[in-house]
């Protein structure tokens, strides 16, 4: 059984940082692609970034690309989220999530359909 638990957020002022974590427990998920997306009031979920099993391969929503890093570490199982100068746009529920039926590729999935377990989210505002 996979679980997802994300940390991190926060209120926070226009061009502050925060860091996303994600603990992540199950068997599989230290071999499978990992992702973030971000749900804002009214709107869809929306990709933000994934990472490869092996932390080789990354890939990012050209809306967080440059500003955003994410990262994973092995022992415990986590996944990060750095995003720098945040802004008002990016207030929004922020969702850790697996794709465990890609364990051990170097894939970085962006569409929600390839992930199969997800976290409860945790909220990022952004005041101006």
């Amino acid at each position: 059984q996979v679980q997802l638990v994300e940390s991190g957020g926060g209120l926070v002022q226009a061009g502050d940082s925060l860091r996303l974590s994600c603990a992540a427990s199950g068997r599989t998920v230290s071999h499978a692609p990992m992702g973030w997306f971000r749900q804002a009031p009214g709107k869809e979920r929306e990709f933000v970034a994934s990472i490869s099993w092996s932390g080789g391969r990354t890939y990012y929503a050209n809306s967080v690309k440059g500003r955003s890093t994410i990262s994973r570490e092995y022992a415990p199982n986590t996944i990060y989220l750095q995003m720098n100068s945040l802004q008002p746009e990016d207030t929004a529920v922020y969702y850790c999530a697996a794709a465990t039926k890609k364990l051990y590729s170097d894939d970085v999935p962006f569409a929600i359909y390839e992930y199969d377990y997800w976290g409860q989210g945790t909220q990022v505002t952004v005041s101006s």
